[in-house]
Formats: structure tokens, sequence, C-alpha cells
């Protein structure tokens, strides 16, 4: 089925519905297909750990760097 969009505001949520069902929905502008309406399709699980072992956080990772301290609260001294 071809909608133009201003069909397409219209009846949005209908639309959805029938592309969720496997109907082929495009929308047009001026009667010229700009897109196609389809069901969203997740790209898989996520694989967590995928960087084990091959990142080391640095020893200092929480202290305090002075000049980025002077950079937000201005030099003190």
């Amino acid at each position: 089925m071809i909608v133009n969009i201003s069909e397409a505001k219209t009846n949005l949520s209908k639309l959805i519905d029938r592309a969720f069902m496997g109907e082929e929905v495009i929308i047009a502008k001026n009667n010229l297909p700009l897109v196609d309406l389809i069901p969203h399709k997740p790209k898989g699980k996520r694989k967590l750990g995928t960087l084990a072992g091959k990142f080391t956080v640095p020893d200092d990772f929480l202290e305090e760097d002075p000049d980025i301290n002077a950079m937000f609260y201005g030099d003190d001294g």
C-alpha cells in the first residue's frame, strides 16, 4: 500500500499496525515513494566482555589533575 505523507500523518498508528502485521507500507510525497514503513528488528544481543584483558585502568585514574582543577576552579596560588 502506498500512502502520501498527509494521509500517513492522519493514520500513522493504523499504518504501524498494518506494517507490524506484515503488510508493505510505503510513504510517498506527491506520489513519489520515499520510505518503507517496516517493523523494527533487533540487531542481536550485545556481547559483554569483549574488551576483557585488552584494557587496563591506570593506577592514577581517580587522582585529581592540578591543570584540570585550575581550568574549572581557577588558580588559588
